[in-house]
């Protein structure tokens, strides 16, 4: 379920974590938290007019290139929560949209920010789009749920590495691994022990390059101070960075 504000600009979605969406302690999952917000996120493009059928026209496609997700409170199974979305502005070639979270209470516990590229499908570059949907991304510029813009993460050259082989079901429709996908590798860098004493705070995530079906990754893992950790990904068949993040516990 959905709704959209008298100036059609912000929209709200409704969810409920279900089992399905949390871990072994009922605690929902990063990705799923995540998950929610891309899907928002679609909705949002959709009923604004510049949603799937409008790239296709284009020959355009929607890439998320940064995220960053603050988590202010933990919710768990069975617990009922609305997403705000908005398309707040342009910076380069990065279309920037804005998050909030709320309980069934009207309590912020969680809000993010997000930066999108407009991809050209012939020459999978970056284009930005005129015409209306410009005027969109500036008509709410002031409205924040974090002022800053999504964070461009440094290189990292060393760490703790593991390897991890693509597999059918981390591909989406695109044929590129799916965006929470790469959330529970690096969730799943962690013990147990540590994960039911710990709960993520605050998550920047960078896509670089797309992995594609029979891809290898190597992630490097290096633990920073006051349990943050910072990630980077390595393509094994192309020798290219995939992603980066930095999360913080």
């Amino acid at each position: 379920m959905e709704s959209t504000d008298k100036n059609r600009l912000s929209l709200t979605k409704y969810f409920t974590v279900t089992s399905a969406d949390t871990d072994m302690f009922g605690r929902l999952k990063l990705s799923k938290l995540c998950d929610y917000l891309i899907q928002s996120a679609i909705s949002s493009a959709d009923n604004l007019g510049f949603g799937l059928k409008f790239l296709q026209k284009e020959q355009l496609f929607w890439v998320l290139s940064r995220l960053t997700v603050i988590i202010e409170k933990q919710l768990n199974w069975y617990d009922e929560l609305e997403t705000e979305t908005w398309p707040k502005t342009i910076e380069g070639p990065l279309y920037i949209r804005d998050f909030i979270v709320r309980d069934k209470k009207q309590n912020i516990v969680s809000k993010g920010t997000s930066g999108w590229l407009a991809v050209d499908a012939k020459t999978v570059r970056p284009k930005i789009i005129n015409g209306i949907i410009t005027d969109v991304f500036y008509s709410l510029k002031d409205k924040h749920a974090v002022k800053e813009l999504p964070e461009k993460i440094p290189f990292m050259e060393n760490g703790e590495k593991t390897e991890i082989q693509t597999v059918y079901f981390d591909f989406d429709i695109n044929k590129h691994v799916t965006t929470t996908r790469y959330i529970d590798w690096i969730m799943n860098q962690f013990t147990i022990d540590f994960h039911e004493k710990n709960y993520p705070k605050k998550l920047h995530i960078n896509f670089l390059k797309e992995i594609k079906p029979n891809e290898k990754i190597q992630l490097l893992k290096n633990n920073l101070a006051n349990n943050s950790f910072h990630f980077e990904a390595v393509n094994l068949n192309s020798m290219k960075q995939s992603f980066r993040s930095r999360l913080e516990f």
